[in-house]
């Protein structure tokens, strides 16, 4: 994942920057004294990027990735719609109680940036997506870096048609969204009114896209490492957070760990999930990786 990679990640201050002031709010409003649904995982699950994971003789990487992990962003639907079958097979071999996050497909977000044309793209994407059945968890729609608040009637319109039954989170990657108070208000506004989640990144070259705010009882977080040491006390800082938002009432968790070249995400991801047990009481299942954790490629 390119996106937001420097060439000195140890130039960057990584500190994550105080709540919004609306997130306790939200998060007070919302609650439902459920418990606290984590899932965390990866944006891949082929060999070719998930190195030191997969045990030698490996033949179904999806069906061993979901014997490690309780999730994964699916990626792949961001430049495909996939057919029916292949949306029934990805939820027959994988264990109850596993969810696909997918990626809305560039169709609506990048090639046609949301105009009158997407609605018919956005019901055949959910007719298949919704093969997954009760392994679908949040949709998400990443927007263009360049895809500005000039074109805000399109995201209202197309907020406005979405399909309510369907969880749907949005990333906003252009600067204006968030430099603009009124903007982002309007657009924070627009996302808590219908419940849709306010994507979070935390990559390093745009710190701007770390706004810490929610618009729903949901911290959809999509992590970057920067193939350096800082990523692990990043991690730890995420920890901390995630046990305030708990504290405030913050009831689902989805958390999904990517690296600038995908070398250490396995590794990186057991060791979240083992703080992430200590530190909140969870029970995730830690995943398995040829090195342990903190003992890789930065040492």
């Amino acid at each position: 994942m390119k996106f937001g990679k420097v060439d000195h990640p140890e130039n960057i201050d990584f500190t994550i920057p105080p709540d919004h002031p609306d997130t306790p709010v939200v998060l007070s409003n919302s609650k439902t004294g459920t418990e606290t649904k984590v899932y965390v995982g990866c944006a891949k699950w082929n060999r070719q990027d998930l190195k030191n994971f997969y045990p030698r003789g490996t033949k179904d990487e999806l069906e061993y990735y979901s014997s490690q992990f309780n999730c994964i962003e699916l990626n792949a639907t961001f430049y495909r719609i996939f057919p029916a079958e292949q949306y029934e097979k990805w939820r027959d071999k994988t264990p109850d109680g596993f969810k696909f996050f997918p990626k809305m497909t560039n169709e609506v977000s990048h090639l046609r940036r949301m105009n009158d044309k997407v609605y018919e793209i956005a019901d055949r994407y959910l007719e298949v997506t919704s093969l997954l059945g009760d392994k679908l968890g949040t949709i998400f729609l990443q927007m263009h870096n360049n895809f500005g608040p000039k074109n805000w009637d399109r995201v209202v319109r197309f907020v406005e048609y979405w399909p309510k039954e369907f969880p749907l989170a949005m990333e906003f990657r252009h600067t204006d969204w968030f430099n603009d108070d009124k903007v982002a208000q309007e657009l924070y506004h627009l996302l808590e009114e219908n419940n849709i989640s306010n994507v979070l990144v935390d990559t390093a070259g745009r710190r701007d896209l770390m706004h810490m705010r929610l618009t729903t009882n949901e911290a959809f977080i999509r992590y970057v490492g920067a193939n350096h040491k800082s990523d692990y006390p990043r991690l730890d800082d995420w920890i901390e957070r995630l046990n305030s938002w708990k504290a405030m009432g913050l009831e689902n968790i989805h958390f999904f760990v990517h690296q600038n070249l995908e070398l250490e995400s396995p590794l990186l991801s057991a060791y979240f999930i083992e703080q992430l047990n200590a530190k909140l009481n969870c029970n995730l299942h830690i995943p398995k990786t040829t090195l342990p954790p903190q003992k890789g490629l930065f040492d």
